[in-house]
């Protein structure tokens, strides 16, 4: 049995925190909002974002984020990537050196153009930081749905003891030493998944979603391996398994989002419609960053950028994409 702290009790905290106790570990879930610890302590269930998935009464909720580091085998961060940085500077006195923290939340800094890991080792120096991602929504986590992610970590050995940590009959877990492209998937997808909910919003069809899912998973790709991570992890779980499903659930926020922008809402609007932080909106930008400091083609991150932020409509958006300049899509390929 490992002792396990959960910092973050949003959807993926709660759920985690369900599959982590059920794997037969000793589970501290932390909030910075009092609010938020009353609430969970009382109800044993997040009514407000994971409705129906009970929490166990051994599972320990507080709001002291001292107590919640003072000697877990692994510390989770699972705070919306927008606060990574803030909740691991807080983390940092508590940490000690050489501590397992496994980041579950995905984006990047715009400012920086930091993954969330590089921003974690910033502000906790010593602490050993490793990443899990993949196809994985709260909502079906939380009610034991078989589903399936990669851990990765610098070394194997950070790797193989969080899979073991993870693993269940419900939740497989995979190994990857790729950390930069495990990070880069997970937050560069709900950027496309925006798109890919726009074109729901709009009305159109499965064929506009593959299409979307399709060359989306090309542009991250072009990028990722540019900026020095592998081709084949953008192939794997983190990469078009993430983006999948996060393109066509009906659990997911981006999505949601991007349906509303496709129906005329604004961004405000649809972000507050939605009530949870929809981080491909805060990864917008800073994938269309990156693709300029690397001189990589990302005509889709590009075309949702000017949706989200210069008031392009979504319908013309949609038309300039498909009236691009002809292309060849394997350039890699010779012909005979």
């Amino acid at each position: 049995m490992a002792k396990i702290s959960i910092l973050g009790a949003g959807s993926w905290g709660t759920a985690l925190a369900v599959l982590l106790h059920n794997n037969g570990n000793e589970v501290t879930l932390w909030s910075a909002l009092k609010d938020e610890v009353e609430l969970l302590s009382e109800k044993r269930e997040h009514p407000l974002k994971l409705p129906g998935v009970r929490l166990s009464e051994e599972i320990h909720i507080t709001s002291d984020l001292e107590e919640s580091l003072e000697s877990p085998d692994a510390a989770v961060l699972a705070v919306p990537s927008p606060f990574t940085r803030s909740t691991a500077a807080q983390m940092a006195p508590f940490v000690k050196k050489g501590q397992k923290i496994v980041n579950v939340a995905k984006g990047i800094e715009e400012n920086t153009l930091m993954t969330l890991s590089e921003i974690i080792e910033e502000e906790i120096p010593g602490g050993d930081v490793c990443v899990l991602s993949g196809p994985s929504h709260a909502e079906e986590v939380g009610r034991g749905i078989p589903t399936t992610c990669v851990v990765s970590a610098k070394t194997r050995e950070s790797a193989e003891y969080l899979q073991g940590i993870f693993m269940s009959p419900v939740f497989r877990v995979y190994t990857t030493p790729d950390i930069l492209g495990v990070e880069l998937g997970g937050a560069l997808k709900n950027v496309i998944a925006l798109a890919a909910g726009t074109a729901d919003g709009l009305g159109y069809g499965d064929n506009t979603k593959a299409a979307l899912i399709t060359r989306g998973i090309a542009e991250i790709a072009r990028l990722g391996v540019e900026m020095g991570a592998r081709m084949e992890t953008f192939y794997g779980l983190s990469g078009i398994g993430d983006l999948i499903v996060t393109c066509a659930s009906v659990h997911s926020r981006n999505r949601k989002a991007g349906y509303l922008m496709g129906k005329g809402y604004t961004m405000e609007q649809a972000m507050d419609e939605v009530k949870m932080v929809v981080e491909g909106v805060y990864s917008a930008k800073a994938a269309k960053s990156l693709s300029e400091k690397y001189q990589v083609e990302m005509p889709i991150i590009n075309e949702v950028n000017k949706v989200l932020f210069e008031g392009k409509s979504a319908a013309e958006a949609v038309k300039d994409l498909m009236l691009r300049d002809k292309k060849v899509e394997t350039p890699m390929l010779p012909w005979e």
